[in-house]
This record gives C-alpha cells, structure tokens and sequence, in this order.
C-alpha cells in the first residue's frame, strides 16, 4: 500500500473521555479529575475546578493538525459521554473540524462508558471497509488499545499513536509505528507571538544558498513580487499567515533532515487544515505570489535549471 503522502488517507480515532481526563491529571496531579469530580463541571463555568479544566484544557486543532500532516483525513470520530458536562464545551471545536461525536453512554457506578471496545469495533469495521485507508491515528493512551494497534499493522496499515505523558502505556507506544507525546503537538501549533508577523509585507522575497537570517538582507534577492502586497483584510491576511505557518511546523516536525520544502507540500498541508483556504481573495494571483509576499518569515531557494524554488519558515518562527 503506498505511502506516499498525495495518496494517503488517514482515520483518526479519539478516545476523549480519556484524554481529557489524562491532561487534568498530568497539569494538576495524579488522579486529581477523580477526586475533583470534574466531570461534572463546564469549561466555562465559575469557580475552582472550572478554573483548572481551562489550564489543562485539550487543544483539538494540535491534534488534528498532527493527524492531517500524514495525509488527507477521511474519517475522524470522537468518544465519550457528551452529555457529560466537562465535554461540553468541546463541542463546537470538534464539530468545527469535521470530527463526529460518538456517543457512549456511562455503565455502572464507576461510570465506564465502554469507549475503548467501540472504537477499536470501528476501527476495525473501518479498516476492512475503506480499504484505501494508510494510516490510523489512536489518540489514547490506554493499553486496552494494543491489540488494536497490532491488528491494524497486520492489515497493512501504519499505526500513529497520540497520549499524554505519563498517563501513556509503555507497551501501547511499542505497539505503533510511531507514537507522538501531545505537549509535542502543541510546539507546531501557532503561538500568540505569530500576531506579530506580517500579515502581508510588501518585501520581494530573499532567495539563498547559504539560508540568512535577516528578512532585509540583499542577498540573492529577487524581484518576483515588486509590487506591493495587497492589503486586503487584515484579519483574513493574519489567518493566512498563521495557516501557513502551522503548516510549515507541522513538515518541518517531520523533516528535520530536510528544511527545504516544495510549494507543492506546503500548499496541500495548508489545504488539509483549511479547506477553505484560497490566496486569489487575498489578493494573489498564484501560491508562490503568496509565499513570496511572507518574506519576514520565509526563505526562498534559488530557482535553477534542475529544482524549482523551495521555501522553509525563517529559524526565528520554527
């Protein structure tokens, strides 16, 4: 089954009771959620134990962003007890990002709701169904989940695993073909400090050999954008320079033995995590016009006859 990243299709499953739960734990302390009984409050309610499901609140975007730096996503499903206060307000972040709500309902008087036996049934199901499927990404990090793992690797799928550091299995991590801790996620998520960028800088682009380090060096630079970058909306031109970005963490995350990335790349990881994305109504009439017009935060490789130009974010915004 092929690999490559134009042609795979990824299915993410997330066991959310379990994460959510794993994140209270590891910022507050072990077995805090339980002895807090902090399901039973919102995210954006008063008080103490809301207060805490802020701080250690689960950020859906790192870990969909992650998933979508594999391939295409083509199925992504979510399980928990949504009737549950604390999952509440997550919501509209999942139903934001296509992700449907899987609904489990609780069983007995410790409250388990049988999430890892539903999902490893559809995953399953899923596998033998849309056999174009590549990867499966289990975000989870309980060890109910190995034999799930190593069925799907058997069927010929790769497995990416996602846990919280220190709620995680040993034996799960060993049993995917690769397993990301989430604090990593949320190093290629966009930072406040990004508001900071230009959200379309009217630079021609620095073209290099040798990667330097200032925007407003001469070097190597090229006039492929002498005019002005249009100013748009402002707010749509921050958005598009955030997206870019996050993209770009995402590759760069992956590649670390290969900075330089083709617009081609780029462009569809952009694409994965925003559909919606389109740089006409920005006021470009092609991809490398947009990238050329972030040149405070990109570098752009000389063309030649053999390659065309690459790109890669400038260290400050890796």
């Amino acid at each position: 089954m092929s690999t490559d990243e134009s042609a795979a299709r990824v299915a993410v499953y997330i066991d959310f009771d379990n994460i959510v739960i794993s994140r209270y734990d590891q910022v507050h302390r072990r077995g805090a959620f339980q002895s807090d009984d902090a399901r039973k409050y919102r995210l954006d309610a008063d008080g103490d134990v809301p207060t805490k499901l802020r701080t250690a609140r689960v950020d859906v975007d790192a870990i969909i962003d992650y998933a979508s730096s594999f391939g295409r996503v083509v199925v992504s499903r979510a399980y928990a007890d949504w009737s549950q206060p604390v999952n509440a307000g997550y919501h509209q972040q999942l139903i934001d990002r296509a992700v449907d709500l899987t609904q489990l309902f609780p069983v007995g008087p410790r409250m388990k709701n049988g999430a890892d036996i539903r999902l490893a049934v559809d995953v399953i199901e899923d596998l033998f169904r849309l056999v174009d499927v590549t990867h499966v990404v289990i975000v989870a990090g309980d060890s109910d989940y190995i034999a799930l793992a190593q069925r799907a690797k058997r069927l010929g799928r790769t497995v990416i695993g996602v846990g919280v550091a220190g709620s995680t299995s040993r034996s799960l991590m060993s049993a995917c073909d690769e397993f990301a801790d989430y604090d990593a996620l949320l190093d290629t998520s966009t930072t406040p400090e990004d508001d900071d960028a230009d959200d379309a800088p009217p630079v021609a682009p620095a073209t290099t050999d040798d990667a330097p380090e200032r925007a407003g060096s001469t070097a190597g630079q090229v006039t492929a954008n002498d005019a002005p970058a249009p100013a748009g909306d402002r707010a749509a031109q921050r958005r598009a320079t955030q997206l870019l970005m996050r993209a770009m963490r995402l590759i760069h995350a992956k590649k670390d033995d290969e900075p330089w990335l083709s617009y081609g790349e780029v462009k569809n990881q952009m694409m994965r995590l925003d559909p919606a994305f389109v740089e006409r109504p920005l006021g470009y009439s092609s991809f490398s016009d947009f990238v050329a017009s972030r040149a405070s935060i990109v570098e752009i490789s000389k063309e030649s006859a053999k390659h065309q130009p690459r790109v890669r974010l400038r260290p400050s915004y890796r």
